[in-house]
């Protein structure tokens, strides 16, 4: 028999230190836990340290879920645990409740197998980095450092709130989008009917007349004939033409150089371009800022900024800045040669490292640019709005100008 180190807690959420004598790893569990403890961590005496969740086999079945968890059951789930681990409960506790706690559905299977994994002597962040469905790389990484701090609390709190702010970003530009699309889409089905049901019928009465039509209503016959007679008709054209940019989009996006081109070709757009460009600095900032707050080493913590900054043109200029790092160079001088943000940005990252604040300064950047979102994303909507009714008013006009000429001088031809 061999002998077995273990660290382990007691129901009342005690540590407990102690050795115990088995045939094998998975043995020294079973005896661990029938003496009503929750191992944590489990060696052999004079051997390597058994690996991380490969102790024991999981309870239940292979998780089977399709999709990813939505990012605000991961804020709510983050939230929660903070508070636990606040109140001082030991961590596998902690998971049971909120695994208890949670609908049936992706987390709660997650968070079973994330017990379970803590369980047979797994830290939080390598149970974690085993559900990339619900955890990415950023929020392993952060638990990671507040493991390794003793502050998990602290940065599970930091986390969440970082989440929140990030989605609240992506909302505002989001919704930004959502009344334009809806006008637009609106208009595109309202003019799909008149050309559908009101122009053929005006048609049939000018043939039946037999007059000379204007050259706006013939304009608009022969752009109503290629609507419904066209190769290919028009409403096709129409209602596929968007559905086939998104998946060539979505092709090109697959290689590093297209994600590249179409990034910076959205970054050139006016207005929009302005917003996404300021989203996209108050996101990697604010990531960047959040990790070494937390205590990730500053070249790591670019690398993952740089991989969950969601634009090729940032990531590449990170990248330029990582190397550069490594090499011995500052951060703010490499940022300045890429071109890829304000002079004001730069200058506040050159104050933070001179000063030794870096995360402040990121922070209070990622602070300033959501505000300068706001205040686009306004203007945005202001100006689009009456740009959308006038749009649609001139289309509407030139139909009823369009039919009703015609019909001007039939009606003066028949009063003659």
């Amino acid at each position: 028999m061999a002998t077995y180190a273990y660290e382990a807690m007691n129901r009342e959420g005690q540590a407990v230190k102690a050795e115990v004598e088995a045939l094998s790893s998975e043995d020294a569990l079973s005896k661990i836990r029938n003496l009503g403890l929750f191992p944590t961590r489990i060696r052999e005496k004079g051997g390597k340290k058994a690996a991380p969740g490969a102790a024991g086999k999981k309870k239940a079945g292979t998780t089977i879920a399709f999709g990813k968890v939505p990012q605000k059951v991961v804020v709510q789930f983050t939230r929660q645990l903070s508070t636990l681990q606040d109140a001082g409960l030991p961590i596998l506790r902690s998971l049971q409740i909120l695994h208890e706690q949670q609908k049936p559905g992706l987390m709660r299977n997650i968070l079973r197998d994330v017990a379970e994994d803590v369980e047979g002597g797994s830290t939080l962040s390598e149970a974690f980095a085993k559900q990339p469905k619900a955890f990415n790389r950023l929020y392993v990484n952060m638990v990671a450092a507040g493991e390794t701090g003793g502050v998990l609390d602290v940065i599970l709190q930091r986390l969440a709130e970082f989440m929140e702010k990030a989605q609240r970003l992506k909302r505002k530009v989001t919704g930004a989008m959502v009344y334009p699309i809806c006008v637009v889409s609106f208009a595109v089905g309202i003019v799909a009917g008149i050309m559908i049901v009101v122009v053929p019928k005006f048609q049939e009465i000018f043939e039946d007349f037999g007059t000379t039509l204007p050259s706006v209503t013939v304009m608009l016959i022969n752009v109503a004939d290629w609507f419904i007679k066209g190769s290919p008709p028009g409403w096709a054209v129409l209602l596929f033409t968007p559905i086939g940019v998104f998946l060539a989009m979505k092709l090109i996006r697959q290689s590093k150089g297209g994600r590249y081109v179409v990034d910076m070709g959205t970054l050139k757009l006016p207005v929009l371009g302005k917003i996404l460009e300021k989203t996209s600095v108050a996101r990697f900032t604010r990531t960047l800022g959040t990790l070494i707050s937390a205590g990730v080493p500053i070249l790591e913590a670019i690398n993952i900024t740089k991989d969950t900054s969601g634009n090729e043109v940032y990531a590449r200029a990170l990248g330029q800045v990582h190397d550069a790092i490594r090499e011995g160079d500052s951060f703010a001088n490499p940022l300045r040669a890429s071109k890829v943000c304000d002079a004001i940005v730069v200058n506040m990252i050159d104050v933070g490292e001179e000063t030794g604040d870096l995360d402040k300064m990121l922070m209070k950047v990622a602070d300033n640019y959501d505000e300068e979102v706001d205040i686009l994303v306004g203007s945005l909507v202001s100006l689009l709005e009456p740009m959308l009714v006038m749009g649609l008013g001139g289309v509407v006009g030139f139909i009823v100008v369009a039919l009703f000429l015609p019909l001007v001088s039939l009606i003066e031809s028949v009063g003659g």
